[in-house]
Formats: structure tokens, sequence, C-alpha cells
């Protein structure tokens, strides 16, 4: 998405009552969780609760039902994030139920694309590398599962930047 693009979406949904929002990675249980976790403690932190819904899901269904993996949820908890959200798959019904779809990777965000129903569905997608600083130099947030205790340290560091910046944006 071009970042014309991006200003448009941001500038139309600063106008808005509620802004929806759905992060997403692939399995639900590393990434869109923390950063439906850090997001929701951003928000909460500046007074803005009723101004958002934030929730997070994955591409595939591997783990419907599980809680998010427990060595995110511990690494999160050290930062002061509890991460109680049950994993879920995405939907075709969160294209109507969310203003702003936020993929992980370009993984995700082609698949995501793929499953949009609508040219203004697909609108709605938008990389969370796009909202990272640029002193963080990432394209993407990478996937911790198979990494060691940095990866899930470098994936909160990164949301933490993104997710400031988006509320930034959109406060």
């Amino acid at each position: 998405m071009s970042d014309n693009k991006i200003e448009k979406l941001i500038a139309r949904l600063k106008g808005k009552e509620k802004i929806r929002i759905l992060f997403v990675c692939l399995g639900n249980i590393c990434r869109s969780p923390a950063a439906e976790g850090v997001m929701r403690a951003i928000v909460e932190s500046r007074g803005l609760e009723g101004r958002f819904e934030i929730d997070s899901a994955g591409m595939g269904g591997w783990h419907i039902g599980d809680l998010p993996d427990k060595r995110m949820r511990v690494h999160a908890r050290r930062r002061g994030y509890e991460l109680t959200h049950i994993c879920r798959q995405v939907r075709s019904t969160d294209f109507d139920n969310f203003d702003l779809i936020i993929g992980m990777d370009d993984s995700n965000l082609s698949d995501l694309q793929e499953l949009a129903p609508t040219v203004e569905a697909e609108n709605k997608i938008v990389g969370m590398a796009t909202f990272v600083g640029k002193a963080m130099r990432c394209d993407a947030i990478p996937d911790p599962y198979y990494e060691g205790a940095e990866g899930f340290e470098l994936v909160l560091d990164l949301l933490e930047d993104g997710c400031a910046n988006l509320v930034d944006l959109l406060s």
C-alpha cells in the first residue's frame, strides 16, 4: 500500500468515533496477540479505551481456542502485558467488522489480500512495519516462534514502537 493510501486511510479513521483494529499473524499465538496486548495497554495508558476496539487473529487454524505461546506470554508479562487472548482464525466477516487489518509480515499481507472480498476490504490491510519508526529498521515483524528469547524481545520492541506510533497517528 502506498504512503498516500495509508495517509488517506489514517485521515478517514481519525474522524471515527470508534476505530476497530485487527492484528493478524500466521497462527495467532505470538505476534498478533502481543500486538493486541501492547495496543490495549497503550490505549488504556492514554485514556482512550472507548475509542478503540482491538482484536487479533491468525491466518491458520492450528491454535484455535489456545492461549498465546507461553514464551510470548512470559516475555510480555515481564514488560507488564497480560496476554489472555484466545486464539482464533481470520474470518471473512472480519473485513466488515474492522476498519484496519494489520498484518505482521508479507506472507500475512498476501494471504489477507487474497481473502479480502472487495477492493474496499483490501484497502483496510496494512503492514505493521508501516508504523514502526525508521530507527528500528524493519520491513516486517519477524516470527519469533523458532527463535530464542531475543526473538520475542525484538518483536515486543517493534510492537511497542509501532503501536505507540499508530495511536499517535489515530488520536
